[in-house]
């Protein structure tokens, strides 16, 4: 039987965060009934994990694609209470339309598992949150090391990675390690990089109403799928866990920290404007 190369065999855990440097602004009273969760996570976070980890499509047709989407989001089992951290950054409850006492979350840490043989056991973060130090979308996949190292040194466990940006700017990351120029058998790492500007797109909601008009499903998500991505998340609705203050431009409270701590660490984006995108391990 063919087994995909993308797989639990080859990948020891995958991040995605979805940061905003911004605050909820003019939309105190609705983020007030909504939060981090119900805003981003339930939706398009949960899409975005479909897209990397679904099986290919059978066919070009538009609802071969919701089939897998579907498949794979059927198959996420829900988020444990215990495998999330709800944070609130501090100055929220003083936002026009936010509830003094608000135990709302700004900012959300989960962790999760997809229940099918091709990803049993390969752990899933998924962060997102207000009020963080960039803007940025990005997905972070840690390939496990070999069995037997090339180099005789230890080796960071982000050195093999494949970094995707989905926003503001599209680009995708090869982290490799590569062998040091002299005599000795030691490792530098660096992140092989190839960026695209999103500029020149059509924004996201022209693109929806075009394809509407042509009857084009592609982008619209089914009531199957729907449902999936709520079951995921409904054991996590609500106050079921502490919310924790955290400080503005910060990455949330350090619980998230320990939430990922046994399998490896967050990785931030960085973005352009701010902080060039380097090889990893560059000099400043």
């Amino acid at each position: 039987m063919f087994e995909p190369i993308w797989n639990r065999n080859y990948v020891r855990s995958i991040q995605i965060t979805m940061a905003e440097k911004f605050g909820v602004e003019d939309r105190g009273k609705f983020y007030d009934e909504a939060g981090t969760v119900r805003d981003v996570v339930q939706n398009h976070l949960l899409q975005v994990l479909a897209i990397l980890a679904m099986d290919p499509p059978t066919g070009e047709a538009h609802d071969a694609w919701r089939d897998q989407k579907a498949a794979l989001l059927k198959a996420v089992r829900p988020i444990a209470p215990e495998d999330v951290v709800r944070g609130q950054y501090n100055g929220y409850r003083s936002v026009r339309g936010v509830d003094a006492a608000s135990t709302v979350e700004t900012f959300i840490a989960l962790k999760l598992f997809i229940e099918t043989w091709r990803w049993a056991g390969v752990p899933i973060y998924i962060r997102a949150g207000k009020m963080l130090p960039v803007t940025a979308t990005e997905v972070f996949v840690e390939f496990k090391r070999p069995p037997m190292e090339t180099f005789t040194e230890t080796v960071s466990g982000t050195s093999a990675h494949l970094r995707m940006r989905i926003s503001p700017d599209i680009a995708i990351g090869m982290g490799l390690r590569v062998k040091t120029p002299g005599e000795q058998m030691t490792g530098t790492d660096v992140e092989l990089t190839l960026t695209e500007q999103a500029a020149d797109d059509r924004p996201p909601y022209e693109r929806l109403l075009g394809d509407a008009m042509r009857g084009l499903t592609e982008l619209f998500t089914r009531q199957d799928v729907v449902e999936a991505q709520w079951r995921a998340v409904d054991p996590i609705l609500g106050n079921v866990t502490p919310v924790h203050p955290y400080e503005p431009g910060t990455w949330g409270p350090d619980e998230a920290d320990h939430l990922i701590a046994s399998d490896a660490a967050w990785v931030n984006p960085t973005v352009q404007e701010e902080t060039p995108i380097k090889a990893v391990g560059s000099e400043p």
